[in-house]
């Protein structure tokens, strides 16, 4: 065996084959929620920002970019793809918006994505973003918004907020950090102009459901819990959503 070959073991050196073997069998480390322990960069967290970012420089090139993928009520009911694309763009006039989502999720993102595992953390955050888009269809009336356009990912991280919240109650943490931090940002959306605050409650509320359904379910159960509560949420969501384009005669 060479010198590049060696790999140190808890007793002399083993093969690089020894180690695959070993491997592939040895039982993946769980979390305490069952997500799957991983070594190394938060894959979907730095996938999800990448995808902004690339989102952000193709809003600056390539002209219509903004409006294509952009959620309005109306446009939604015609191509119902924006109540989930519109969490990739951001204000193009400016950086600010981009940076100061990209840096919150980055913040609580690769928290979630370890505790949850890769398809409970990416489930999540794309549910959340519908449940932003839903929201604001369900308050499109009330408010005259139908035809105004909604952008940004802070629909979706205000429902990782939300899991964070239920995940850290859970695990028996100290919450008082991450209920100021949502307080304040409800707040924000409320006081300052051009920010969707419908977006930033309805991901707040999906997020909380979807998360606890993920911190609660039963250890056995919780492959199929991983399938069963977004579809439930989903299905919930679209139901809502129906039922206020129906309300105005629009479905």
């Amino acid at each position: 065996m060479c010198p590049d070959c060696q790999r140190q073991a808890a007793v002399g050196v083993q093969c690089v084959d020894c180690v695959a073997e070993a491997s592939r069998g040895a039982r993946p480390v769980r979390t305490v929620l069952g997500g799957r322990r991983r070594e190394g960069r938060p894959v979907v967290t730095l996938t999800i920002i990448g995808l902004c970012v690339v989102s952000f420089v193709l809003q600056q090139v390539v002209p219509g970019w903004t409006i294509r993928w952009l959620f309005s009520p109306l446009a939604g009911l015609v191509e119902p793809w924006r109540f989930v694309t519109a969490a990739f763009l951001h204000s193009p006039g400016g950086v600010v918006h981009l940076a100061v989502n990209m840096l919150a999720l980055w913040m609580i993102g690769p928290y979630l994505e370890q505790a949850l595992g890769r398809a409970r953390f990416v489930t999540l955050y794309l549910m959340s973003a519908l449940g932003g888009s839903v929201a604001v269809v369900l308050l499109a009336d009330a408010l005259d918004a139908w035809n105004v356009g909604v952008l940004g990912a802070s629909g979706a991280i205000f429902g990782l907020f939300g899991a964070v919240l239920v995940v850290m109650r859970r695990l028996g943490g100290d919450v008082r950090g991450i209920l100021v931090v949502i307080g304040l940002n409800v707040v924000v959306g409320f006081v300052v102009s051009g920010i969707s605050w419908p977006a930033h409650l309805g991901g707040l509320f999906t997020g909380l459901a979807l998360g606890a359904a993920y911190a609660y379910a039963p250890a056995e159960r919780r492959r199929q819990v991983a399938v069963v509560a977004p579809l439930v949420v989903a299905g919930v969501l679209v139901t809502a959503a129906w039922l206020a384009y129906s309300a105005v005669g629009l479905a």
